[in-house]
């Protein structure tokens, strides 16, 4: 009897149908019982089969649920990890597709949390390599991919520690931006004092200095600034070596025209350039003000005075040596004119000197001059107030000569204050003397050399004028005694003899051969002194002469005033 296989998993009445069926077909076929064990077995076999694979395919996709998830939860400690988040998750209770459902959207979440993440970490490594090759100035634009982003460490802490970076880099760009604009300021301002071509010295730079229209942004680099630098120092000393230039050139413009005189209205064409002689390089900002082609104007004009500075020289030497007499006249100084210009002439004629140095010479000849007569200038002072006194004291002599002195004459009472003014200033004449001659010491003491007036001794002419005065002082005193003397004679013949008739002269004459309508005119130094020692001899030679004879009758005074 064939063994009948009853499946385990196929429903149980679809299997016993159709073995019933298959007993059926076989009972009609007259199959054996050994043939229908045998298909029975390799039935029973195929089934088996078939229920060995659909479990091993089972057991498969438990393994690939277990694998996923242990996965997804490995996956999930990594996203945590490199995004520094602490996320607590443990599995839960329940079948495998449960335990994944729940796992599925901390995962999903997780990714697009990362996801962000690289997103900033990436464009602020963009930033930064754009900033640094900015700075590098390598040339080469940054591509899109070249940042790489290392996703092990996608933490808040290393992406604030890059936007800190950025932050830095930003803030260099912004400072060596400001001083790129700075130095093309600067470049800009030296450029228009020297018309030079700006766009063009820049442009060598680096092109983007110029136009960054085209969305270029300027270079600032550390070759830019570097070269900035160094045409901004190449520029400053190009300015400083113009300024000297023109300074120079300024300077002899100025002495040009101070030697021929040159008339103010041509010297102000050239303001803008003899104004720089007192400049300084940081002081000069007026545009075109060092340009090459002024330069070049200023140096045809120093050529052009240049040669016409040897015929005006002659002309200014013989200048200076009339300035210069005139000042040894002024202060009565030892000079011989003529000897000097003799020699002026000779050195000119001859051509060896140079006519300038000569200038300059006599320039300090003008010079040491000036400091003579003003060392001299005191004691001149005091010589003109003596000699005043001394013709004051001439004129009060014969004033006091003059019987009709008092008369209703025309001028009588400005002689009158005359002679009152005259008496005073007669009698400072001994302190003038002594401080002058104190004065006069003095300076030779400090000079070491004699105080020369109109070539004499101006100590030895006070010396001789003070003996002569202090003669005549005692001449006058004599003259007085002798007049006492006669008075007293006459007195006595009148009381022996009575009284005689007196003779008056007629009214105006004058004993003295002078008149006294006007005042004596001013003379030189010497006069006083040439005119008291002549007066000396004349009055020595007289007094044998001057003995009164015994039947003298003297003339009656009109005033006692006069015997003073």
């Amino acid at each position: 009897m064939a063994t009948v296989f009853s499946p385990v998993s196929p429903s149980r009445t679809t299997c016993g149908s159709l073995l019933q069926e298959l007993q059926k077909i076989w009972d009609e076929i007259g199959e054996a019982d050994n043939e229908r064990d045998k298909m029975l077995q390799q039935l029973e076999e195929e089934c088996l089969d078939i229920y060995r694979r659909k479990v091993e395919m089972t057991r498969k996709y438990k393994a690939d649920l277990c694998q996923s998830l242990d996965y997804a939860e490995n996956e999930i400690s990594g996203l945590a990890s490199s995004l520094g988040d602490s996320v607590s998750f443990s599995r839960c209770k329940g079948t495998l597709k449960q335990q994944i459902s729940a796992v599925i959207p901390v995962l999903e979440d997780l990714r697009l949390k990362k996801q962000g993440r690289m997103k900033d970490f990436f464009e602020t490594q963009l930033q930064i390599a754009g900033i640094c090759t900015e700075i590098a100035g390598t040339g080469h634009s940054i591509k899109p991919t070249d940042p790489k982003v290392n996703e092990q460490d996608l933490t808040l802490k290393r992406l604030e520690e890059l936007k800190a970076r950025l932050k830095e880099l930003q803030n260099e760009k912004s400072l060596r931006l400001q001083k790129v604009i700075s130095n093309i300021s600067t470049i800009h301002d030296l450029s228009v004092v020297m018309s030079i071509d700006f766009f063009e010295t820049v442009n060598d730079v680096h092109p983007s200095l110029i136009d960054s229209a085209n969305g270029q942004s300027k270079s600032i680099s550390n070759d830019t600034l570097a070269r900035l630098t160094g045409v901004i120092h190449s520029l400053k000393q190009d300015k400083q070596q113009r300024l000297q230039k023109l300074q120079v050139l300024g300077r002899m413009l100025i002495e040009l025209w101070n030697l021929m005189d040159t008339p103010i209205e041509e010297q102000g064409k050239w303001d803008r350039i003899t104004t720089l002689s007192s400049c300084s390089v940081n002081e000069v900002s007026r545009q075109g003000s060092l340009a090459l082609e002024v330069i070049e104007q200023t140096e045809v004009e120093v050529v052009r005075l240049n040669a016409l500075k040897a015929g005006k020289l002659k002309e200014l030497v013989f200048k200076r040596q009339n300035e210069l007499e005139e000042i040894y006249r002024g202060c009565h100084m030892d000079e011989d004119s003529d000897a000097a210009r003799q020699i002026l002439i000779g050195l000119i004629e001859s051509g060896n000197v140079d006519l300038s140095d000569l200038l300059s010479s006599m320039d300090d000849q003008i010079r040491k001059a000036k400091e003579q007569a003003l060392s001299r200038k005191e004691i001149l002072d005091k010589v003109e107030k003596w000699k005043c006194a001394s013709e004051e004291e001439k004129w009060l002599d014969e004033y006091e000569k003059d019987e009709n002195r008092y008369s209703a004459g025309r001028g009588a009472h400005k002689n009158l204050k005359r002679a009152e003014k005259a008496r005073i200033l007669v009698c400072k004449i001994p302190s003038i003397l002594e401080n002058l001659t104190a004065k006069v010491k003095a300076w030779e003491l400090e000079k070491g050399i004699p105080f020369l007036y109109d070539k004499a001794s101006l100590l030895k002419t006070l010396e001789e004028y003070a003996v002569l005065r202090q003669e005549r002082e005692e001449e006058k005193r004599r003259s007085r005694e002798q007049k006492r003397q006669q008075e007293q004679f006459v007195a006595e013949q009148e009381a022996r003899y009575g009284s005689r008739p007196t003779v008056k002269k007629p009214l105006g004459q004058s004993a003295s051969a002078n008149t006294m309508a006007g005042t004596p005119i001013g003379l030189r130094l010497a006069t006083p002194c040439l005119h008291a020692i002549s007066s000396g001899k004349e009055r020595r030679e007289s007094k044998v002469l001057n003995v009164t004879p015994i039947n003298y009758v003297a003339l009656p005074k009109n005033d006692s005033a006069s015997r003073g």
